[in-house]
């Protein structure tokens, strides 16, 4: 068999068996070339067409065992492909994943390489703050974006800690980059001129509705309560006080603006676009939270 011919074959079991997509990929053709790819230990982004692509490189019978294996794998478990490969890429950055953290997949990613959050920011913006950071990816973006700013980057959980660890040695931020245990913004410092937060957001009904590759990941990081909004009613109670002057907040709450909006329905906030439209991202000014 080809490499093309296994991707194919891939694609049609994953499909067939009805997996779940969107940590990385967003069908089964894709998630198949991810995993071909990465077994055989080819980079990812290999051309499959034109005069340099593999996919008529034949593969060993040795090595289309160990694909069938990972296929098998990747069904059976119902495991994102990020947890079986142990790696996952944000704005073409890749970082190192496990099943301590969810898997990066934050809108706010977009909105830090594009630009989109920059005329808010002051000239003089130094400190930020990735509030519940995961796997570190979004405090490693924002250092890369923001070349003068220094960066804590905090999570409640010790575990999702040490992933990001692994990242910020990756990235060789170690000096930019200081990683926090917090519950919330209980045991940050600040103030920030800057709070990026990709809280768990997913309400209680949504959560009982999730693939089993969302439920594979840590619950603690995804579960909102009834509504979506606990860790969020917290958090713009408190945040004014880790705030400068002219800090921005910039949330993502996935789904949830319904919810987000009955909770705090005289809050002004500025929805940002993002390529998943209008309505999961948005920032608010200390100015707004404190009115």
């Amino acid at each position: 068999m080809t490499i093309g011919e296994l991707i194919d074959a891939g694609a049609e079991q994953l499909a067939g068996a009805g997996v779940s997509f969107g940590h990385g990929t967003n069908n089964a053709f894709d998630e198949a070339a991810w995993l071909v790819l990465w077994q055989l230990g080819l980079p990812l982004d290999s051309p499959l067409q034109g005069p340099d692509s593999v996919a008529n490189r034949p593969v060993a019978p040795l090595e289309q065992a160990q694909v069938a294996t990972l296929l098998r794998a990747r069904i059976e478990t119902r495991k994102p492909a990020a947890y079986l490969t142990r790696g996952a890429w944000l704005q073409g950055v890749p970082f190192y994943v496990d099943e301590r953290a969810i898997v990066p997949r934050s809108l706010i990613a977009e909105l830090l390489v594009h630009g989109d959050i920059d005329p808010w920011l002051e000239p003089q913006t130094r400190r930020v703050l990735d509030l519940c950071t995961g796997n570190g990816s979004l405090a490693v973006l924002a250092a890369m974006v923001y070349p003068e700013v220094s960066i804590d980057a905090a999570d409640i959980s010790t575990d999702a800690l040490e992933v990001a660890r692994i990242n910020v040695d990756r990235h060789q931020l170690q000096r930019r980059i200081t990683l926090l245990p917090s519950d919330g913004l209980a045991q940050v410092g600040g103030p920030y001129d800057l709070i990026l937060c990709n809280p768990p957001y997913v309400n209680t009904q949504s959560m009982t509705a999730l693939p089993p590759e969302y439920r594979a990941e840590p619950a603690l990081a995804l579960a909102g309560g009834a509504d979506g909004m606990d860790f969020i009613r917290q958090l713009l109670r408190d945040a004014p006080q880790h705030m400068t002057e002219h800090g921005v907040l910039v949330l993502e709450i996935g789904h949830e603006r319904d919810h987000f909006e009955a909770a705090f329905p005289h809050l002004e906030a500025v929805w940002l676009e993002t390529s998943a439209g209008v309505d999961q991202v948005l920032l608010v000014t200390r100015e707004s939270l404190e009115s």
